[in-house]
């Protein structure tokens, strides 16, 4: 029997306090609970890593398969082909300052394929092949607009190439649209339909990831290019996947990492700001199955995210914050960046952050390590991207 308005109200408002309360976020430091960060130099048998051989022969690869089996899923390899077809040659561009290139890559598996559309401004003006910036893009296509229509300060490819820098960009959607329901329907379901019967398969995340690989594969054969000088960036669940590409590819020579929050830079075990029950809750398929215990449980993982920045070592990272975005932890990002600096010494590599968290807007930029919280909203600005070329230009 249907309940009458007042009833049906009142039933609303319990369940919605229910979960709200269920996935209410803390936001007061004074009450992110005591915790230890997992050793980053200490291996699952107990042995203290303390040179760059074992880090990177035994301790890099237990860590990079711990982040596979219980949060990002496996990351496949194997394809049978791979084509690139240049959909646009050389168009002059910015006023002849750049010339743009549209690319489709094409890999083929199992008599399928799927295709990553990429965007590519290469300086008119550069005398050997150019670094790049590799934008994983998360937002409306039109943010990287080839025909400049639209200039988006999420990619100022103008900004880029008047410092030297080719602009380069390919969207989520091409391997996994980002959408719980439709997730699926490319690479995973064309190529890697294995991985969805796995409780630590690749989901959405990882097949970003996995098409940010492919088109490294492509800048290697573009002598307009500098392959060895490819950063690859990401914001939000692009910044998540920015980390995650750079772990898994070692070829990306660094990792620009924008307001990415939990499972990207900030540390999950202060429980501050996004927690991951709520993220497994509204985005159940950006991370495998087996993340789904961890649900309410930071502490039981077996990693924190300063592991997973530190698999980039010892490339140049930068992560970042903005003031108002307290959902991503600005703290818990710098202190995972911190609590790298152990990996970094292996390499004799000095970090040159301070202490504590720099203010606002007080970016702190060194050889490897960049970090800064920009005055403002969730979002990645001409601010942002100015400090990433001030980064890039010191290494």
């Amino acid at each position: 029997m249907d309940l009458n308005p007042m009833k049906r109200l009142l039933t609303f408002l319990l369940f919605a306090n229910v979960f709200n309360g269920a996935f209410a976020q803390n936001y007061d430091e004074s009450k992110v609970p005591a915790y230890t960060l997992p050793d980053v130099l200490k291996t699952e048998a107990g042995k203290v890593v303390a040179d760059k051989k074992t880090w990177e022969q035994v301790r890099r690869p237990e860590l990079l398969k711990l982040f596979e089996d219980n949060i990002y899923g496996q990351m496949p390899t194997a394809f049978d082909s791979i084509r690139y077809k240049t959909v646009q040659v050389d168009k002059p561009a910015m006023d002849g300052k750049a010339v743009l290139k549209q690319v489709e890559i094409s890999v083929f598996r199992n008599k399928k394929s799927v295709q990553i559309s990429l965007v590519l401004f290469v300086p008119t003006q550069a005398r050997k092949p150019a670094p790049v910036f590799l934008l994983i893009n998360n937002r409306g296509k039109d943010n990287t607009d080839p025909t400049r229509a639209k200039k988006s300060e999420f990619w100022p490819a103008e900004m880029l190439i008047e410092n030297g820098y080719a602009a380069a960009a390919f969207h989520v959607s091409d391997l996994a649209p980002d959408n719980k329901d439709t997730y699926t329907s490319a690479l995973l379901e064309k190529l890697y339909p294995e991985q969805l019967t796995m409780d630590n398969g690749m989901k959405a995340i990882g097949a970003w990831a996995w098409g940010a690989s492919r088109v490294m594969d492509y800048f290697e054969t573009d002598k307009d290019i500098n392959a060895k000088k490819v950063i690859v960036v990401g914001h939000s669940r692009g910044g998540k996947t920015s980390l995650w590409a750079a772990a898994q590819d070692k070829r990306f020579a660094a990792c620009v990492s924008n307001c990415s929050g939990n499972t990207g830079a900030a540390l999950a075990r202060r429980q501050y700001g996004e927690r991951i029950s709520r993220i497994n809750a509204t985005f159940p398929y950006w991370f495998n199955n087996n993340y789904k215990k961890y649900n309410d449980r930071e502490n039981d993982l077996p990693v924190d995210q300063h592991m997973l920045i530190a698999l980039v070592a010892p490339r140049p990272v930068y992560v970042t914050n903005a003031s108002k975005d307290l959902w991503a932890d600005p703290k818990g990002t710098f202190l995972a960046l911190k609590a790298t600096e152990p990996v970094y010494t292996l390499y004799k590599i000095k970090s040159g952050l301070p202490q504590n968290p720099p203010g606002i807007d007080m970016p702190v930029i060194g050889s490897h390590f960049g970090y800064h919280n920009r005055e403002g909203e969730h979002n990645m600005t001409n601010y942002d991207w100015a400090n990433f070329i001030r980064f890039a230009k010191g290494f």
